[in-house]
């Protein structure tokens, strides 16, 4: 378990609950955590232009065990449903390819 010292660290790498897995020595968490961050940004800049707040749905950047970037997505039920909504109509008139 995180102690109060290490908070900052379990929301910056996404730790749920500050539950902490032993890490591995010589793993370069820090640069997955950068890559996900990257990306992270970028998808919540593209939610804010589609007119989602912060609070209602946002990306947050994190690592797996083996130091790979990983982006969660956090928001409220309503939010998520609404966003679901967007990319079913996006991936439906063709929209959805990369």
């Amino acid at each position: 378990m995180a102690g109060a010292g290490e908070d900052w660290l379990s929301e910056a790498l996404g730790v749920v609950g500050g539950d902490f897995s032993l890490w591995v020595p010589g793993v370069d968490y820090l640069a997955g955590w950068r890559e996900a961050r990257e990306a992270a940004d970028r998808l919540n800049r593209a939610l804010l232009g589609v007119d989602f707040e912060p609070s209602e749905v946002r990306c947050v950047a994190s690592t797996d065990e083996d130091g790979r970037g990983l982006v969660r997505l956090a928001g409220s039920p309503g939010a998520v449903d609404r966003l679901a909504g967007l990319l079913e109509s996006a991936a439906s008139t063709g929209g959805g390819s990369a």
